[in-house]
């Protein structure tokens, strides 16, 4: 079973392991770094993470109550909407709500279509 002195060792393992992740490359790296493509690199990481963490919710958040599929169909063109007004540079709060009027509208016009 698990007691209180094993908690508090997988909490200090897993603190340190925090930690450390984060301290090295401060302890370590002292100048500045030149090379672009590891400036690119690091830039771009936390993108590339929440992205690839809030995708795949995007797919699954159409799933009506009481259902056990989503529909995909609204959630692929919600997020093919966000993408375009993204790109076209709309401000964060009216890319969310048009997306969400589109996965509504979408979740309406199906159940007429099929």
């Amino acid at each position: 079973m698990c007691n209180m002195q094993h908690i508090a060792i997988a909490m200090l393992i897993m603190a340190l392991t925090t930690y450390l992740i984060r301290v090295i490359p401060i302890g370590f790296v002292r100048k500045k770094m030149e090379n672009e493509w590891v400036q690119d690199f690091l830039y771009y990481i936390p993108f590339c993470v929440l992205s690839a963490m809030t995708f795949p919710d995007v797919l699954y958040s159409t799933t009506p109550a009481g259902a056990t599929s989503p529909h995909f169909a609204s959630a692929a063109i919600a997020t093919m909407v966000a993408i375009v007004l993204a790109w076209k540079d709309k401000g964060l709060v009216r890319v969310a709500l048009v997306s969400v009027v589109a996965a509504i509208i979408i979740e309406i016009i199906l159940p007429v279509i099929f």
